[in-house]
């Protein structure tokens, strides 16, 4: 009887970094202390971080997401806000309605709000580069008065914009874009406003750049590259976008092992995994493990930047004990 045919040979390369950021284990962890303190439920505006399998998980163990305070009855429950930053109008809803909240916002995202903040009060007429819809970016425009942050999505926004003032302009981003989109953007507005005002340091987040840097190292190698992400997810988003743009001929976004199309993979060789940030390293292993059953899988590890940022919870959450 013919034995069964050898696996066919696939080199796995997985980035490193990849998976949770520090911004994500921080509001991941807000919600879980906050359902051992108090107990459930708790509530959450908002899934605290772009992906679903985290958000069933603390679903299951309590946590009951909802978009807007209106959808919460009255209650001394906590109130969790997302990790992505909201208006201004929702805290101050939330103590109109004596409600007891906790800002599980990245502290990255709140520098932002605070830079939109400081340039607005110097009269700077402020330019937010981000993409509409996305939670951060209705969070940082809702930091200042209506119309007072103008959203600029692409390099033809930026080529049609018509300040009021051109020697009083700012500019500030969302945390989760493609690096090299904003730069381009970036550069446009600098050669069209030389007075424009910038961040001293880039508004993307260091997590963002690391995981992006991380796959263009490998990118142009891969016959294939998973991004594993929810949909919704801007940064796992630009993680596909950013492997296609570095020369890989398929990048996809895949949210388990359940997902993956195998069609997709006969006949490679080289495979590419990443992970966005907001999500689990639960995931990676599913994935990893499906390969390996149906490949002679070499895995190893690509590292282009070791990461210790960590971020202290909410001070409520840091007081007190679990029950």
């Amino acid at each position: 009887m013919a034995s069964a045919s050898p696996k066919p040979v696939l080199k796995v390369l997985l980035c490193s970094p990849r998976g949770f950021c520090a911004g994500v284990v921080r509001a991941i962890e807000s919600v879980e202390k906050a359902l051992a303190i108090y107990g459930a439920p708790v509530y959450v505006r908002h899934e605290i971080v772009h992906n679903r399998h985290v958000v069933e998980s603390l679903k299951a163990k309590g946590a009951i997401f909802v978009e807007e305070l209106d959808e919460i009855p009255e209650t001394s429950a906590p109130v969790i806000f997302s990790a992505h930053g909201v208006p201004k109008a929702v805290p101050e809803r939330a103590e109109a309605r004596n409600m007891f909240y906790l800002d599980a916002t990245c502290p990255l995202v709140s520098k932002v709000h605070i830079e939109a903040e400081r340039h607005h009060a110097r009269g700077r007429e402020v330019l937010l580069i981000g993409h509409a819809g996305h939670p951060e970016v209705i969070g940082t425009m809702g930091q200042l008065p209506e119309g007072s942050v103008h959203l600029i999505e692409s390099i033809e926004d930026a080529e049609h914009f018509r300040p009021r003032d051109a020697a009083n302009l700012a500019f500030t981003t969302q945390t989760t874009l493609s690096v090299d989109d904003m730069s381009e953007i970036v550069n446009v507005l600098k050669a069209r406003f030389p007075a424009i005002t910038g961040p001293r340091k880039d508004d993307i987040c260091y997590a963002t750049t690391n995981r992006q840097d991380a796959v263009k190292s490998i990118a142009s190698s891969c016959e294939r590259m998973i991004v594993v992400g929810s949909p919704n997810s801007s940064n796992s988003i630009r993680l596909v976008e950013v492997a296609m743009k570095a020369g890989c001929p398929r990048a996809m976004l895949i949210e388990s092992a359940k997902d993956i199309v195998w069609n997709e993979f006969s006949g490679i060789e080289r495979l590419g995994i990443t992970a966005g940030a907001s999500a689990p390293e639960v995931l990676v292993d599913e994935i990893v493990g499906a390969f390996r059953a149906r490949f002679d899988a070499r895995i190893e590890t690509v590292t282009t930047a070791n990461e210790t940022v960590a971020f202290k919870l909410p001070r409520e959450l840091r007081t007190k004990p679990a029950a």
